[in-house]
């Protein structure tokens, strides 16, 4: 009996101490959620032990997050996630990247800021509000509210900021500008087209750039207007990027692969590190590719780097015939920097090189001068301290001057297509010769130097030795020890007093 009320206590005692245990894994999980909303005295900074992303304020869905996004180990950047996925959709424009430490702050005082304790603002929103909130459709805001904490206005929101990725019914406007996460390619409106724009390495200047692909509206069922204001672009949720110029009827449709199809999930549109656009809908597990602008990988911009040769079917090659492709790289570090062959970087301290079968992916997009021979196009390139090269098209009589550093052509089987290239050498020969004469000086000195403290040493140590030992013979006369000379000295004095 008391054996069966032991059993029985302890049974009793195992439910009591499980049920305190997923109690406190209950609230423990439920105070680890992300708040719906922050208000003023809201402050974070990154948890050293999160991998990935750490949560700040969630949608009432649950399915975006602004988060702190860590970057390259030991950096974060400010960033709204997909959860489902961990896809960034939206990132603050930082005016450089902040750390993942205790310094690193994000905080609520009207405007939200991230800053460092050290190294000073990051990022602000320069707003005077009462809230922040994160919409169902990841638009972050900061709002000023009544005093019945009824919304009064919208002071800030991503969606007037947007970084590589639009999503469902998100505006994009004529004043804004997608941007590829690496930096190099953007999208933006214009008068009546939506065009894709490259930019350089250290390439400064206003403008997006060059244009290397463009969408034109077809106008099928409404005008644009000259004088009526600038065109928009939305994407819909039936499946196409719309332009507008009134809130009717769209100037131009570019459908999706699921065009008028209902889909699962949301909708997005981004420019990848590639240069190309593509669009995704939500499958409930991944993002299915909808649509993309550049179907053939050979009319992106730079699909095989630098002075690369790309031929669809078979894959990447250089333009210099004598370079290995296999070597990852065609050319030198410098011929990728912006610039031309002016000043620093003298015109004559190049190579060239020719190649026929080539042509430019984008070229219906590039200007031209006619000539009469592929001769008199290079002439004009060899001449120019700011052409990089040209390619010409012996049929036509198309000659393509390009005035910025080679990107990546495409292959041709017509022959009559030729191009002419400029490399820099001069500059990291110049480098590599600077950099070995002072390694060569350096040596040299280190060497007479060593020699030098040699040298003196042993002075020194015979010195010392002759002192004890040695005789040292000068104006013609024996100099003994200093022992021996007194001895030596006392004899010569006694002597002459005798």
């Amino acid at each position: 009996m008391e054996i069966v009320n032991s059993v029985t206590r302890l049974k009793v005692t195992h439910i009591f101490l499980i049920s305190i245990f997923f109690t406190n894994f209950y609230w423990f999980n439920i105070g680890a959620e992300s708040p719906k909303e922050l208000f003023k005295g809201f402050k974070a900074t990154p948890d050293s032990h999160i991998s990935n992303f750490q949560p700040l304020l969630t949608d009432s869905t649950g399915n975006y997050s602004l988060s702190f996004l860590r970057v390259e180990k030991d950096q974060l950047t400010l960033s709204i996630i997909h959860v489902p996925s961990s896809e960034s959709i939206w990132v603050a424009n930082l005016t450089r990247l902040a750390r993942w430490a205790d310094s690193t702050e994000l905080f609520f005082n009207g405007s939200l800021v991230l800053s460092d304790s050290r190294l000073g603002v990051f990022w602000s929103t320069h707003t005077n509000g009462h809230r922040v909130w994160l919409s169902n459709t990841s638009n972050l805001q900061v709002q000023k509210v009544d005093s019945g904490m009824r919304l009064s206005s919208v002071l800030w929101q991503s969606f007037d900021f947007p970084s590589d990725t639009l999503v469902e019914n998100q505006n994009f406007t004529s004043k804004m500008t997608l941007v590829s996460s690496n930096g190099l390619y953007s999208m933006s409106l214009g008068f009546d087209f939506f065009g894709l724009y490259a930019k350089f390495k250290n390439e400064s200047g206003p403008g997006p750039g060059r244009i290397y692909w463009k969408h034109k509206a077809l106008e099928a069922k409404a005008d644009v207007i000259e004088g009526q204001g600038p065109i928009y672009a939305v994407l819909k949720s039936d499946g196409f990027f719309g332009m507008y110029q009134n809130e009717s009827v769209p100037v131009d449709v570019e459908s999706f692969n699921s065009f008028q199809q209902p889909v699962s999930g949301v909708r997005r549109i981004r420019v990848e590190p590639d240069g190309n656009l593509k669009g995704y809908f939500w499958a409930g597990s991944s993002w299915i590719l909808d649509y993309q602008a550049i179907k053939e990988t050979c009319e992106l911009p730079n699909p095989c780097g630098i002075y690369g040769l790309c031929r669809p079917g078979k894959g990447c090659s250089c333009l210099d015939n004598s370079t290995d492709y296999n070597s990852g790289k065609c050319v030198s570090p410098e011929n990728q920097d912006s610039g031309d062959f002016c000043g620093v970087y003298d015109h004559k301290k190049y190579k060239g090189f020719s190649r026929n079968g080539v042509e430019l992916p984008n070229k219906e997009l590039m200007t031209y001068q006619k000539m009469a021979s592929f001769q008199e196009c290079q002439s004009t390139c060899e001449g120019n301290c700011t052409c990089w090269g040209v390619v010409y098209t012996n049929t036509s009589g198309f000659c393509y001057i390009l005035d910025y550093p080679i990107q990546s052509l495409v292959g041709v089987g017509d022959e009559t297509k030729m191009g002419f290239f400029k490399v820099r050498e001069g500059v990291g020969k110049d480098k590599v010769e600077v950099g070995l004469g002072i390694g060569i000086g350096l040596l040299c000195g280190a060497i007479l130097v060593f020699g030098g403290v040699i040298g003196l040493g042993l002075y020194r140590y015979r010195k010392r030795k002759r002192g004890v030992s040695g005789y040292v013979e000068e104006d013609g006369m024996v100099v003994g020890p200093y022992k021996e000379m007194g001895n030596a000295s006392f004899r010569s004095i006694e002597l002459s007093e005798r």
